[in-house]
């Protein structure tokens, strides 16, 4: 069962993500230390913009032959000993975990973090079969005490501050001394570090996700800054690895070019702290590993991007560069989007993927700064695909009437230049008068969306077209 979606509720949430101060105080890191790590690290690279061209071409070429690729990563797996499940839907991919799960009379699961995981809605799916899910990465394991969903892809507590963190530890972790001392990260990360610990040797099942998938060798890679994802599959004795179909790299030369704009975009990092490459169980004279491994490869809804105007959205390598970045999910937050995935990204797949809809709202959240296009490391044009998105809401008549009645008021002036400028003309004049002493105005007529939250500046000068024709002569 796919994750349930608030995106229709995009407009309130944001009301209350706003007012919400607490959430405006954690921001402030993405805002600031995220961006300035990115540019650090892209800074450090001469050849970092020659990377992003070959990442887009090679996830460019592989959304180009993906049923070749896909079939030869299948091979791959089943040659090293391991076993390849197709999903089509969310629905599918539980019922093929689940089942997994039962074969080994599982009673409890432990999982790396995977967001397709939490697009099939995995976590909730386990529960009602009897199985304890357990997210053992640091953030998804406070959001899961909290029972919350990730508020980033790569950072799921990014929302919350260490109060948040420690006030939560002290709610769950009631068989620890009440006189303890977590004043500091360290001892909040000590704590839920010897929490898990017996989760990981307890656990029939390991669950993670999946950075890259090699056709080559039928390899799974995953990149991470904790240690529980590789426990996560070296210790239970079955592996599942939930990917989407999309994770394919036709080789570890590709894989290796694609990681090298991954972390520097995400967290500016040069390298993730772990990178660890799984091929099949524990062969002969391995010392660890699973006895079984599984791939469950996941379309739900993917095969339908292919080959339309928005394929391109399928080069996206999940680094979250686009909402570190973005001016909306600065104000915001990840939450006030509804469903799995946030930002720039959320607004282009998140209606491929549920339906315009019900998540409509969410191409429409965006400045068209251009910020998010500018970072993304397989060069997504991202504000492109947010426009299309509106194409089609207002093509469905799915926008508010007074949105669309504003397009055609506009439409009727821009189809006809000289009344469109003549119109702008003394509109201009009109505005610059009115607003000649304050030079702003802080409420305007038919403006309320802006002057609620800023004053609009007084027009000075003529209009653009003016300017443009002057210059031209």
């Amino acid at each position: 069962m796919t994750l349930h979606a608030t995106s229709p509720a995009f407009r309130e949430n944001a009301r209350e993500a706003l007012a919400d101060q607490q959430l405006q105080k954690a921001l402030g890191n993405v805002r600031t230390n995220v961006v300035a790590r990115r540019a650090v690290a892209a800074g450090r690279l001469p050849e970092f913009e020659a990377l992003r061209d070959q990442a887009r071409d090679i996830r460019n070429h592989v959304l180009a032959h993906l049923d070749v690729y896909l079939e030869m990563y299948e091979r791959n797996v089943i040659a090293a000993g391991g076993h390849v499940h197709w999903a089509r839907t969310a629905d599918e991919a539980c019922r093929i975990i689940i089942d997994i799960a039962r074969a080994r009379e599982a009673r409890s699961v432990v999982k790396g973090k995977s967001m397709v995981s939490e697009e099939i809605g995995l976590n909730a799916a386990l529960e009602r079969a009897g199985v304890a899910a357990v997210e053992t990465d640091l953030g998804e394991y406070i959001i899961q005490l909290r029972g919350e969903t990730p508020s980033h892809i790569i950072m799921p507590a990014v929302h919350l501050n260490r109060e948040d963190v420690e006030a939560e530890f002290r709610r769950a972790h009631t068989h620890l001394p009440a006189e303890r001392n977590l004043d500091e990260p360290e001892s909040l990360l000590a704590e839920a570090r010897a929490e898990l610990r017996a989760k990981f040797l307890a656990a029939e099942v390991g669950v993670t996700g999946a950075n890259f998938l090699v056709a080559q060798t039928g390899t799974s890679i995953i990149v991470t800054n904790e240690g529980n994802g590789d426990l996560s599959q070296i210790l239970p004795k079955v592996h599942v690895v939930v990917a989407s179909i999309e994770k394919i790299a036709p080789t570890l030369e590709d894989a290796s070019a694609l990681m090298r704009v991954l972390a520097r975009s995400a967290t500016g990092q040069d390298m993730s702290v772990y990178t660890t490459l799984s091929t099949g169980p524990r062969r002969a004279g391995d010392p660890d590993g699973p006895e079984e491994y599984h791939v469950v490869l996941v379309d739900n809804g993917r095969s339908n991007m292919l080959g339309t105007s928005f394929q391109d959205m399928l080069r996206c390598i999940r680094c979250g560069a686009c909402m570190n970045h973005c001016p909306v999910y600065h104000a915001v937050g990840g939450h006030a989007y509804g469903w799995v995935y946030p930002g720039p990204m959320g607004a282009v797949l998140t209606p491929s993927l549920i339906g315009v809809d019900k998540a409509g709202h969410l191409p429409n959240a965006s400045t068209f700064c251009g910020r998010c296009e500018s970072v993304c490391p397989v060069r997504i044009p991202l504000p492109k695909l947010m426009r299309n998105w509106r194409e089609r809401e207002f093509e469905r008549h799915l926008a508010p009437a007074v949105t669309r009645g504003g397009l055609r008021f506009w439409a009727f002036f821009a189809r006809r230049p000289a009344l469109y400028r003549a119109a702008t003309s003394l509109a201009m004049r009109a505005l610059a008068f009115l607003g000649r002493d304050k030079g702003r105005f802080a409420s305007l007529p038919f403006a309320s969306g802006w002057t609620q939250h800023r004053d609009m500046p007084a027009p000075q000068g003529s209009t653009f077209q003016a300017q443009w024709k002057k210059r031209k002569r």
